[in-house]
């Protein structure tokens, strides 16, 4: 994997979670969750409604938690996006909640906004890495015209070419074929940044270092992946083979 050996020297405490709450509704989503997380390759595991597209919410500062802190490089999350737009990067699940353009190049171009670039100059910049990625034929194509898979890929084209330094993945791989994923896998091994994946697909991430199974807001097992999705696959098998519950 492509990164530095003193990335933990140079990164820091890229991403600090200190005793954190978080209630949603009625339902408590953490309770005094802590966490130091600097490593380069970051897995997050789980069943669904672990937790883990929540802590990416909160990491980008669209939920607070009521008790508690989330920082990023020292900043509250919260104040990211105003303090210091371009910083984290996030790819949601569906790409609908995130694309607002109707072509390729602008929405690309839009990334680039968070730096001051003039909107001319971003549409030509956009086309520029369209073609470096042998994509120049997207560019003035109607997003409504992509197939659900390759509006995840125009969202994450737009997170390559903002290059904020903390990238977050909330099931990446979910719409990509193989083709698609092979590409994605082979980005996030060669991106300069931190990059944190939250996925099912364990393969993706049973060669980081570092991968945490969430287990209803709390950690449940933290540390190299393939010993984390070794773990959590067995626990899946265990609870696959108990009778299902009676129905009532």
């Amino acid at each position: 994997m492509p990164v530095c050996a003193n990335w933990r020297a140079k990164m820091g405490r890229m991403l600090t979670i200190q005793d954190v709450t978080l209630v949603r509704g009625s339902h408590t989503v953490f309770s005094a969750l802590s966490l130091n997380l600097a490593e380069p390759r970051i897995g997050l595991i789980g069943d669904n409604g672990a937790g883990k597209s929540s802590l990416f919410r909160m990491v980008c500062g669209l939920d607070l938690p009521r008790v508690g802190s989330v920082q990023v490089h020292g900043l509250p999350a919260h104040e990211v996006s105003a303090k210091r737009p371009g910083l984290v990067g996030m790819l949601f699940q569906n790409p609908d909640d995130q694309i607002i353009f109707p072509t390729v190049e602008e929405e690309l171009a839009l990334s680039l906004s968070p730096s001051g670039m003039p909107r001319r100059e971003a549409i030509g910049h956009a086309r520029s890495f369209l073609q470096t990625r042998q994509l120049a034929h997207w560019g003035a194509r109607s997003i409504s015209s992509l197939s659900q898979g390759q509006r995840q890929h125009v969202c994450w084209l737009a997170l390559l070419i903002a290059a904020p330094q903390l990238l977050l993945l909330d099931e990446p791989y979910a719409s990509l074929d193989l083709p698609g994923q092979a590409r994605l896998t082979q980005d996030i091994a060669q991106a300069s940044q931190q990059v944190i994946v939250s996925t099912h697909a364990l393969d993706h991430v049973r060669g980081f270092g570092r991968v945490l199974w969430l287990d209803q807001g709390a950690v449940r097992a933290d540390g190299p992946g393939h010993s984390v999705c070794a773990a959590y696959q067995a626990d899946v098998a265990t609870r696959s083979a108990l009778p299902a519950p009676a129905l009532q």
